[in-house]
């Protein structure tokens, strides 16, 4: 019998968890073991322009266990995109794979590490790095908060000293750049331009395509042209307004966009003296029609107080001008009505610190409590009760309305952006919502750079994006079958955010992407040639992320397409968007208001519920009373939803939820055999996919086809969890958890860790104790 033992990870290369960090050390009685091949040297995977900064050998990584017999031995490095740890451990309790093409099983982007805490055992010390700090101590662990909650811990008992001290000021700094092109995204585009053959994944920077699968001919428009905004305005019958170029070459505001719609009555020459009202010189924009004539419009402040009513008047003559009815203008001032920012960002400081400090610990009461006392879920319904309500008004009403913000480009992001998901069944799949993104956040000038933190400038930050993408959340739980896309979907679309690549969530501005890349280029002796500033890779390529196969869980199995037949008194029938079923409850215009102006101080009162009175001299018409907004609610909710017409959020506080998908990857997983979410999507897809294999062979019976052709059509599926057919593989998975397809052991950290809490720094404090000993805390 050969009795041979595996040397430890600090002698050979070759790892081994029993032998903890290289306490067993025995010689080996085979001699045939030195004629086995070593194992290969660990080295990072880099993408163009990444470079290794700094590395230290023999770590240990912190697994969610009580001890350490689950930890991880390996390499940590820092480069200039991420922190990556090279291990060749298996991972323990390893059930599924998923992964970013991007990123490895254990590393963090640089843009999502929130804070760095290094601790020294023996010392007793602990000290929250910042960039270009001195770090007195030698650490003995690492720890790394990441903004999208998960924490990772590292301890360096068997590394050198020094190098363990080098790799946590490599990441301090390299994590915290003072300057926007010292992100990522230059590096990488600048050896792209120099160096074409070394494109990941064969993507083309800048590419708008969907990349969902390999079969789809469809492309996200990015509205960055003329004739992407012309389509549009085709799209939803807005007759009365056309595509403005004022704006190119950025002459007349740095934060819109070249090319933007506006009422067709109202001239360039106009345009341009009414700019230098508005607060940014941010005029209307144009951002949807309602097939009853209605229009969704953005406006920033007009900071001009002497000409303000008489400016104000004739923009909303020309939107009045824009209606076949010539119907009203409905303008809401979403500062006066909606959380502001600092308190949206207050609200996810506290429901982090409730997520990642053991919240699990005391009694659910007290918990759930906790959780209504961070604010989030009420913000939340906030938004979702007011985009509903003006929901109402484009529907019933049929007047348009003006969404009005100091700056308009932060709560008008999100406000106009669920008032189309509501409405409009095209933004509910997913090249549709891709486009909705572009147009009212990228384009419109949403400060991604300031708002995601990305340079680190905490005064500036807040999570607008999430919370938009946890309302579409809602009401994706709320009306599955009306989203073409699923909540995996939702949370990559979130982590891709903070990764510095996508020119889609790097900038404040369209401009901003212009003078700086341009700039860069100058610097890097890149000819651009026509181009307007270097091509960033565009997030919807979502191939430069994720296999074909991986890409299919982003599509909902529940999902109704619009040609998919349902059955409906017996008979069966196609679900079809016509004017109908969204004017079909109220078709009176209402009374004319002065100066064609609606206030909406006048009615609507922002501290009940969802279904509110209006004031009845307002409504007094021919209609009476059943044309109010209670009435409108309550009728809506009395029929069964139109999946391809608006819906509307329930409001009731058990359902509006927590997010556990996207808040809870990192927490210990739960297996599920029999229940949960998890297993009702698997056992969806399998249905779905059943459903979709028997048209595909009944299309390919009918139509005669080759058996070639037959095999090639059957073997496309849009579900990641496949029925039994051709070629199938997948088999039935043995074990689903309940934060499906995220968090993999290798990614979780022990509750009880030494470093400083979360806490402290979600509370205010700038650096957590960086003197004081561990056993002063609590």
């Amino acid at each position: 019998m050969n009795n041979r033992t595996v040397p430890c990870y600090r002698c050979s290369g070759l790892t081994q968890s029993q032998c903890a960090a290289g306490a067993l050390h025995v010689e080996q009685a085979d001699d045939t073991i030195t004629s086995e091949p070593r194992i290969k040297k660990l080295e990072p995977v880099l993408l163009p322009g990444e470079i290794v900064v700094n590395e230290v050998n023999f770590v240990r990584k912190c697994i969610a266990t009580d001890t350490s017999q689950y930890d991880l031995w390996g390499k940590l490095v820092c480069t200039n995109f991420k922190i990556s740890f090279i291990t060749d451990d298996p991972m323990p309790l390893q059930k599924f794979h998923y992964k970013n093409l991007l990123l490895g099983e254990h590393d963090v982007p640089l843009t999502c590490i929130e804070q760095i805490v290094t601790v020294n055992d023996a010392k007793r010390k602990q000290k929250v790095l910042g960039p270009n700090q001195k770090l007195k101590f030698n650490p003995t662990e690492l720890i790394i908060y990441c903004k999208d909650f998960r924490i990772v811990r590292f301890r360096f008992d068997e590394a050198g000293p020094e190098s363990a001290k080098k790799v946590c000021l490599a990441i301090a700094h390299y994590s915290q750049p003072t300057d926007l092109q010292l992100l990522f995204a230059f590096e990488y585009v600048g050896e792209i331009y120099h160096n074409p053959a070394k494109k990941v994944n064969g993507i083309d920077p800048g590419g708008g395509g969907s990349g969902i699968s390999s079969a789809s001919s469809q492309q996200t428009p990015l509205f960055e042209t003329y004739s992407d905004w012309d389509r549009e305005i085709k799209r939803t019958g807005a007759s009365e307004w056309r595509v403005c170029s004022v704006n190119e070459g950025y002459m007349i505001s740095t934060c819109l966009p070249e090319y933007f719609v506006v009422p067709s009555s109202l001239a360039d020459q106009d345009l341009k003296l009414y700019s230098y009202s508005f607060i940014g010189r941010r005029m209307p924009l144009w951002s949807w029609n309602h097939p009853n004539g209605s229009a969704l419009v953005r406006m920033a402040n007009i900071k001009d107080v002497l000409q303000q009513r008489r400016i104000d008047q004739r923009i909303c003559n020309a939107i009045t001008r824009s209606h076949p009815l010539r119907s009203d203008v409905y303008k809401s001032d979403l500062d006066k009505c909606l959380p502001n920012i600092q308190e949206i960002q207050a609200a996810h400081n506290k429901l982090k610190q409730l997520c990642v400090n053991d919240p699990f610990d005391d009694t659910e009461e007290k918990w759930l409590s906790s959780l209504e006392n961070t604010r989030w879920l009420e913000y939340i319904r906030a938004f979702l009760k007011h985009s509903a309500e003006l929901v109402y008004m484009m529907e019933c009403k049929h007047v348009s309305v003006v969404l009005q913000e100091e700056e308009g480009r932060d709560l008008s992001c999100l406000a106009a952006s669920l008032i189309q998901v509501m409405l409009d069944p095209y933004f509910r799949t997913i090249v549709g919502f891709q486009s909705l993104i572009q147009k009212e956040w990228v384009m419109a000038g949403y400060q991604f750079l300031d708002r995601c933190n990305h340079l680190k400038r905490s005064d500036k930050e807040s999570p607008l994006f999430l919370m938009f993408l946890d309302c579409v959340w809602q009401l994706l739980e709320q009306y599955p079958a009306a989203f073409e896309f699923s909540e995996v979907y939702l949370t990559i679309l979130y982590d891709s955010a903070r990764i510095s690549l996508f020119g889609t969530f790097l900038f404040n501005c369209p401009h901003q992407r212009v003078k700086e890349s341009t700039e860069f280029a100058i610097s890097k002796n890149i000819q651009l040639g026509d181009e307007k500033g270097l091509r960033f890779p565009c997030v919807w390529d979502w191939s430069l992320q994720f296999t074909s196969r991986d890409r299919l869980l982003f599509h909902n199995p529940l999902y109704v397409g619009k040609s998919t037949p349902s059955v409906h008194n017996g008979a069966p029938r196609t679900f079809k968007r016509s004017k109908k079923n969204y004017s079909s409850t109220l078709r009176g215009v209402p009374p004319a208001i002065k100066n064609g102006i609606i206030g909406e101080q006048e009615f609507l009162p922002r501290r009940n519920s969802l279904i509110l009175k209006l004031k009845p001299e307002f409504f007094h018409s021919a209609e009476g009373q059943s044309h109010s907004m209670e009435q409108y609610f309550r009728d809506w909710f009395a029929k069964p939803v139109d999946l391809h017409g608006v819906i509307l959020p329930h409001l009731s506080g058990t359902q509006i939820k927590l997010w556990k998908l996207c808040y809870f990857r990192w927490v210990p997983e739960a297996q599920i055999n029999h229940g949960g979410s998890i297993t009702a999507f698997h056992r969806a897809s399998l249905l779905a996919d059943e459903v979709d294999m028997l048209n595909r062979s009944l299309r390919q019976y009918k139509s005669n086809s080759s058996l070639q052709g037959h095999c090639s059509e059957l073997d496309q599926s849009r579900m990641y969890f496949r029925a039994n057919g051709l070629n199938d593989t997948s088999g039935t998975p043995d074990f689903l958890s309940s934060s499906f397809p995220f968090s993999p052991v290798g990614n979780l950290c022990r509750r009880s860790i030494l470093g400083t809490p979360l806490s402290k720094f979600l509370s205010g404090a700038k650096i957590w104790l960086s003197t004081e000993t561990l056993a002063n805390e609590d």
